[in-house]
């Protein structure tokens, strides 16, 4: 299964990997927007582990770009912007599961066997 972090935190990054490695998840980061476009259609992740303060932009008005060019990729937002209207905004736009910051080893878990099964 291949897996897309798009976060503007190295450590993140390089966390998310490490977890999703441990479920044989093969997994790319790019740190904006505009290297997510490039990478989505190169990789085609079944999954995107989406941020949403990046430097070019909310990850949620991304949202609508991976749902009508990928319906069937599934979003986790991971953001520390992490307030009841956040979490339905991010739902009501098709965002399949909300995950504030920090965030841990088992919630990553949960929500990967959530939108596998």
């Amino acid at each position: 299964m291949k897996a897309l972090i798009i976060d503007d935190e190295i450590d993140i990054c390089y966390l998310l990997s490490g977890i999703l490695k441990q479920k044989n998840c093969q997994t790319h980061y790019v740190n904006n927007l505009a290297d997510a476009v490039v990478e989505l259609k190169n990789s085609s992740p079944v999954i995107v582990f989406l941020d949403n303060h990046l430097p070019d932009g909310l990850g949620i008005e991304f949202v609508d770009h991976i749902k009508k060019n990928y319906p069937a990729t599934k979003i986790i937002m991971i953001t520390a912007y992490d307030t009841i209207a956040d979490r339905q905004q991010a739902i009501s736009m098709g965002v399949d599961i909300f995950i504030g910051k920090p965030f841990t080893k088992e919630a990553i878990n949960s929500a990967m066997e959530a939108l596998i099964n």
